[in-house]
Protein backbone atom coordinates (compact mmCIF):
# COMPACT_ATOMS: atom_id res chain seq x y z
CA UNK A 1 0.00 0.00 0.00
CA UNK A 2 2.85 2.40 -0.40
CA UNK A 3 2.49 4.55 -2.81
CA UNK A 4 5.63 5.74 -4.93
CA UNK A 5 7.13 9.76 -4.87
CA UNK A 6 6.40 11.49 -7.89
CA UNK A 7 2.99 9.60 -8.68
CA UNK A 8 0.18 12.05 -6.56
CA UNK A 9 -0.87 15.64 -7.27
CA UNK A 10 -0.28 18.46 -5.22
CA UNK A 11 -3.73 18.62 -3.93
CA UNK A 12 -3.58 15.27 -3.53
CA UNK A 13 -0.23 15.20 -1.43
CA UNK A 14 -1.52 18.00 0.67
CA UNK A 15 -4.85 16.68 1.48
CA UNK A 16 -3.21 13.57 2.89
CA UNK A 17 -0.78 15.32 4.86
CA UNK A 18 -3.16 17.54 6.27
CA UNK A 19 -5.31 13.86 7.50
CA UNK A 20 -2.11 12.72 8.67
CA UNK A 21 -1.36 15.29 11.05
CA UNK A 22 -5.03 15.37 12.09
CA UNK A 23 -4.46 11.35 12.86
CA UNK A 24 -0.81 11.85 14.36
CA UNK A 25 -2.32 14.67 16.61
CA UNK A 26 -5.34 12.53 17.68
CA UNK A 27 -3.41 9.38 18.16
CA UNK A 28 -0.59 11.30 20.27
CA UNK A 29 -3.04 12.56 22.59
CA UNK A 30 -4.89 9.31 23.10
CA UNK A 31 -1.39 7.76 23.99
CA UNK A 32 -0.64 7.58 27.84
CA UNK A 33 2.35 7.03 28.65
CA UNK A 34 1.89 3.30 30.03
CA UNK A 35 0.71 2.23 26.46
CA UNK A 36 4.20 3.57 25.13
CA UNK A 37 6.56 0.26 25.02
CA UNK A 38 2.90 -1.58 23.26
CA UNK A 39 2.78 1.52 20.56
CA UNK A 40 6.70 0.92 19.85
CA UNK A 41 5.95 -2.74 19.64
CA UNK A 42 3.32 -2.89 17.13
CA UNK A 43 5.30 0.08 15.34
CA UNK A 44 8.31 -2.34 14.85
CA UNK A 45 5.73 -5.43 13.88
CA UNK A 46 4.72 -2.88 11.20
CA UNK A 47 7.70 -2.14 9.74
CA UNK A 48 8.74 -5.56 9.56
CA UNK A 49 5.38 -7.05 8.35
CA UNK A 50 5.71 -4.76 4.98
CA UNK A 51 9.53 -5.36 4.25
CA UNK A 52 9.03 -8.36 2.22
CA UNK A 53 6.78 -6.32 -1.14
CA UNK A 54 5.70 -7.09 -4.57
CA UNK A 55 5.84 -3.91 -6.56
CA UNK A 56 2.88 -2.84 -8.56
CA UNK A 57 2.83 0.03 -10.89
CA UNK A 58 3.00 2.98 -8.47
CA UNK A 59 2.50 1.42 -5.36
CA UNK A 60 2.89 -2.32 -3.64
CA UNK A 61 1.85 -5.02 -2.57
CA UNK A 62 2.86 -6.70 0.76
CA UNK A 63 1.68 -7.44 4.77
CA UNK A 64 0.09 -4.89 6.69
CA UNK A 65 -0.91 -6.13 10.20
CA UNK A 66 -3.01 -3.48 10.04
CA UNK A 67 -5.64 -5.13 11.24
CA UNK A 68 -3.69 -6.07 14.41
CA UNK A 69 -2.52 -2.66 14.75
CA UNK A 70 -6.15 -1.37 14.85
CA UNK A 71 -7.11 -3.99 17.76
CA UNK A 72 -4.84 -3.24 19.74
CA UNK A 73 -3.49 0.33 19.31
CA UNK A 74 -6.93 2.37 18.38
CA UNK A 75 -5.78 5.64 17.37
CA UNK A 76 -2.45 4.97 18.58
CA UNK A 77 -1.59 3.44 15.51
CA UNK A 78 -1.08 6.25 13.26
CA UNK A 79 1.67 7.80 15.09
CA UNK A 80 2.69 4.44 14.98
CA UNK A 81 2.66 3.93 11.31
CA UNK A 82 3.66 7.81 10.74
CA UNK A 83 6.95 6.29 12.26
CA UNK A 84 7.18 3.50 10.75
CA UNK A 85 6.93 4.86 7.37
CA UNK A 86 9.25 7.40 7.86
CA UNK A 87 11.87 4.89 8.90
CA UNK A 88 10.81 2.91 5.17
CA UNK A 89 10.72 5.70 3.46
CA UNK A 90 14.78 7.14 4.84
CA UNK A 91 16.14 3.72 4.57
CA UNK A 92 14.76 1.95 1.78
CA UNK A 93 12.76 4.43 -0.68
CA UNK A 94 9.43 2.85 0.47
CA UNK A 95 6.55 5.63 -0.54
CA UNK A 96 8.69 8.66 -0.44
CA UNK A 97 8.89 12.04 2.00
CA UNK A 98 6.20 13.87 -0.56
CA UNK A 99 3.80 10.68 -0.41
CA UNK A 100 4.11 10.32 3.29
CA UNK A 101 1.68 11.70 4.55
CA UNK A 102 -0.79 10.36 1.74
CA UNK A 103 0.64 6.90 2.80
CA UNK A 104 -0.38 7.39 6.80
CA UNK A 105 -3.42 8.71 6.20
CA UNK A 106 -4.00 5.99 4.44
CA UNK A 107 -3.02 3.21 6.66
CA UNK A 108 -4.38 4.93 9.72
CA UNK A 109 -7.95 5.30 8.36
CA UNK A 110 -7.00 1.38 7.35
CA UNK A 111 -5.80 0.35 10.93
CA UNK A 112 -8.98 2.68 12.54
CA UNK A 113 -11.74 0.65 10.26
CA UNK A 114 -10.43 -2.17 11.55
CA UNK A 115 -10.45 -1.00 15.28
CA UNK A 116 -14.37 -0.16 14.57
CA UNK A 117 -15.35 -3.22 13.43
CA UNK A 118 -13.13 -5.07 16.19
CA UNK A 119 -15.29 -3.16 19.21
CA UNK A 120 -18.91 -3.28 17.18
CA UNK A 121 -18.44 -6.81 16.93
CA UNK A 122 -21.43 -8.60 18.82
CA UNK A 123 -21.17 -9.18 22.64
CA UNK A 124 -21.36 -12.96 23.51
CA UNK A 125 -23.19 -14.35 26.34
CA UNK A 126 -19.83 -15.29 28.29
CA UNK A 127 -17.86 -11.77 27.42
CA UNK A 128 -15.20 -10.98 30.25
CA UNK A 129 -16.14 -7.72 32.01
CA UNK A 130 -14.83 -4.77 29.87
CA UNK A 131 -14.78 -7.24 26.97
CA UNK A 132 -16.39 -6.13 23.74
CA UNK A 133 -16.44 -9.92 22.48
CA UNK A 134 -16.62 -13.48 23.94
CA UNK A 135 -13.81 -15.70 23.96
CA UNK A 136 -15.96 -17.96 21.07
CA UNK A 137 -16.60 -14.61 19.09
CA UNK A 138 -12.74 -13.35 19.15
CA UNK A 139 -11.42 -14.97 16.17
CA UNK A 140 -14.23 -13.83 13.97
CA UNK A 141 -14.06 -10.24 15.05
CA UNK A 142 -10.10 -10.74 14.33
CA UNK A 143 -10.83 -12.18 10.77
CA UNK A 144 -12.67 -9.40 9.57
CA UNK A 145 -11.15 -6.55 11.37
CA UNK A 146 -7.71 -8.06 9.24
CA UNK A 147 -9.98 -8.20 6.08
CA UNK A 148 -11.65 -4.85 6.52
CA UNK A 149 -7.97 -3.02 7.36
CA UNK A 150 -6.66 -3.77 3.82
CA UNK A 151 -9.99 -3.45 1.89
CA UNK A 152 -9.92 -0.19 3.42
CA UNK A 153 -6.43 0.51 2.30
CA UNK A 154 -6.63 -0.43 -0.78
CA UNK A 155 -9.87 1.90 -1.44
CA UNK A 156 -7.87 4.32 -0.25
CA UNK A 157 -4.98 4.03 -2.38
CA UNK A 158 -7.44 3.50 -5.34
CA UNK A 159 -8.99 6.99 -4.92
CA UNK A 160 -5.47 8.76 -3.97
CA UNK A 161 -4.70 7.65 -7.10
CA UNK A 162 -7.69 8.35 -9.25
CA UNK A 163 -8.03 11.78 -7.84
CA UNK A 164 -3.99 12.60 -8.72
CA UNK A 165 -4.96 11.43 -12.03
CA UNK A 166 -7.81 9.75 -13.81
CA UNK A 167 -4.55 7.69 -15.94
CA UNK A 168 -4.33 5.96 -12.70
CA UNK A 169 -7.77 4.78 -12.21
CA UNK A 170 -7.19 1.16 -13.98
CA UNK A 171 -3.63 0.74 -12.25
CA UNK A 172 -5.73 1.84 -8.83
CA UNK A 173 -8.66 -1.11 -9.79
CA UNK A 174 -5.87 -3.98 -10.55
CA UNK A 175 -4.14 -2.87 -7.04
CA UNK A 176 -7.42 -3.28 -5.20
CA UNK A 177 -8.42 -6.38 -6.88
CA UNK A 178 -4.97 -7.32 -6.40
CA UNK A 179 -5.45 -7.05 -2.71
CA UNK A 180 -8.25 -8.82 -2.06
CA UNK A 181 -6.57 -12.30 -1.61
CA UNK A 182 -4.42 -10.23 0.32
CA UNK A 183 -7.27 -9.18 2.66
CA UNK A 184 -8.23 -12.74 3.26
CA UNK A 185 -4.72 -14.29 4.64
CA UNK A 186 -4.48 -11.08 6.72
CA UNK A 187 -7.89 -11.42 8.37
CA UNK A 188 -6.31 -15.16 9.21
CA UNK A 189 -3.05 -13.69 10.48
CA UNK A 190 -4.99 -11.56 11.94
CA UNK A 191 -7.25 -14.21 13.83
CA UNK A 192 -4.19 -16.20 14.70
CA UNK A 193 -2.57 -13.69 16.32
CA UNK A 194 -5.39 -12.21 18.46
CA UNK A 195 -6.24 -16.21 19.58
CA UNK A 196 -2.48 -16.14 20.69
CA UNK A 197 -2.68 -12.98 22.61
CA UNK A 198 -5.54 -14.41 24.06
CA UNK A 199 -3.71 -16.84 25.82
CA UNK A 200 -0.95 -15.05 26.43
CA UNK A 201 -1.62 -11.40 27.14
CA UNK A 202 -5.45 -11.44 27.42
CA UNK A 203 -5.86 -7.82 28.48
CA UNK A 204 -4.26 -6.68 25.60
CA UNK A 205 -7.04 -8.00 23.30
CA UNK A 206 -10.01 -8.09 25.74
CA UNK A 207 -10.83 -4.48 24.72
Amino acid sequence: MHISEGVLSPPVIAAGWAAAAAGISVGLKKTAAQKLPETALVSSVLFLASLVHVPLGPSSIHLTMLGLAGILLGWSAVPALFIALLIQAMLFQFGGLLSLGVNTAVMGAAALSACGVWRIFPRGKDAAPGSMLAAGTKPAAAFAAGFIAVITGSAFVTLALFLSSRDLASTGALIFAANIPLAAVEGVLTALCVLFLQRLLPHYVAK
